[in-house]
C-alpha cells in the first residue's frame, strides 16, 4: 500500500461522518447567520437585507446583556450544585457491594422516561400554594397561609437539578467504575486514610467523568428555555427564553436567528475552553469507558 492511500484512508472513513454534520449542522447553521442579516418588516414579514440592524440591537441593548449574564450565572449555579448533589450518590452506586447494581441504575435511568414537560410542571404540585409541601406545613400547623414560594429562581434552579442531575450522576459513575478497585486499597496499606486514598487516587481519576457531566449540565441549561417559562416568573427569563419569544410570540425571524448564533457561539465557547483545558479525548473517555 503506497503512502499516499495510506494517508488519505482516515479522510475516507470520515467521510460519511463529516458528510453528516456538514449537511444537518454547517449548513442549517450558515442559514442561521445568513438569515440573521435579512430585515423585519412585519410580522412574519422578512425582506433579503444585508444590515446589521439585528447584530446592532444585540450589541447594544442591555435587555440581551442581562439575559446572557443570567444565563451564566444559572448554568454556573445549577453546574456547581449538580456536581456537589451528583457526586455522591455517583460513588455509592460505583462502589456498592450490592449484587443488583443494575437495579440501582435503572432507577437513574427511569427519569428519562417520563416526558420532561411533564417532570417540570410536577414542581408546581409541589411548591404551589395548594401543592403538597404548603399542604404538609399547612397540616403540621406550622403555617396558617400558604407560602408562595412558585415562580422564583430558587423554583427555576430547583427544576433545572431535578431534569439534569441524572446526566450529572451517570457520566461520573461511568469515570468511577472504569478505575482499579484495587488502587484505593493499596493506597491504604502504604499508610493513607480513607479519606486520603480518596482524594489522592479516587477523586483525581474521576475528574474527566465530573468535567464531561459539568460541561453537558451547562450546555443544557444554557440552552433551555422551557423551566424558565413554567417555574420562573417573569423576571427569571434565560437568553433560550428570548430566542423562543423573538421566534414564537414576535414572529420576528431574523432577530431569533441573530440570538440563536448568539447562544450557539456562547455555549461553544465554553467547549472550546473545556477542550484546551481537559481535552477532547477526555470527554470521549468519560463517555466511552
Amino acid at each position: 500500500m503506497s503512502d499516499t492511500t495510506a494517508d488519505r484512508r482516515p479522510w475516507l472513513l470520515l467521510t460519511p461522518a463529516l458528510l453528516f454534520i456538514t449537511v444537518l449542522v454547517v449548513i442549517p447553521m450558515a442559514f442561521i447567520l445568513v438569515y440573521s442579516f435579512y430585515e423585519n418588516i412585519d410580522l412574519a414579514v422578512d425582506v433579503p437585507a444585508f444590515q446589521f440592524g439585528n447584530w446592532q440591537e444585540l450589541l447594544t441593548d442591555g435587555y440581551y446583556h442581562m439575559a446572557i449574564w443570567k444565563t451564566l450565572r444559572l448554568s454556573v449555579i445549577v453546574t456547581v450544585l449538580a456536581a456537589v448533589m451528583g457526586y455522591i450518590p455517583a460513588y455509592v452506586i460505583a462502589m456498592t457491594k450490592y449484587r443488583h447494581k443494575w437495579l440501582l441504575l435503572l432507577l437513574l435511568i427511569l427519569p428519562f422516561w417520563v416526558s420532561f414537560i411533564i417532570r417540570t410542571l410536577s414542581w408546581i404540585h409541589i411548591f404551589g400554594n395548594q401543592g403538597a409541601l404548603n399542604g404538609l406545613l399547612t397540616w403540621l400547623g406550622l403555617i396558617d397561609m400558604p407560602l408562595s414560594m412558585m415562580y422564583t429562581e430558587f423554583t427555576v434552579i430547583v427544576g433545572f437539578i431535578h431534569v439534569f442531575l441524572p446526566y450529572m450522576i451517570l457520566n461520573v459513575y461511568v469515570s468511577l467504575e472504569g478505575i482499579d478497585p484495587n488502587l484505593e486499597p493499596a493506597a491504604r496499606t502504604l499508610g493513607a486514610t480513607p479519606w486520603q486514598a480518596f482524594r489522592e487516587v479516587t477523586l483525581p481519576l474521576s475528574l474527566p467523568g465530573l468535567a464531561a457531566g459539568s460541561l453537558l449540565v451547562f450546555v443544557l441549561t444554557g440552552g433551555s428555555y422551557v423551566t424558565p417559562l413554567i417555574l420562573g416568573g417573569p423576571g427569571d427569563f434565560m437568553f433560550g427564553n428570548l430566542v423562543y419569544d423573538a421566534v414564537v410570540t414576535e414572529l420576528n425571524w431574523p432577530m431569533g436567528a441573530t440570538l440563536s448564533f448568539t447562544l450557539l457561539v456562547l455555549l461553544g465557547s465554553v467547549v472550546l475552553i473545556y477542550s484546551k483545558f481537559m481535552g477532547m479525548d477526555q470527554l470521549s473517555k468519560a463517555f466511552g469507558r
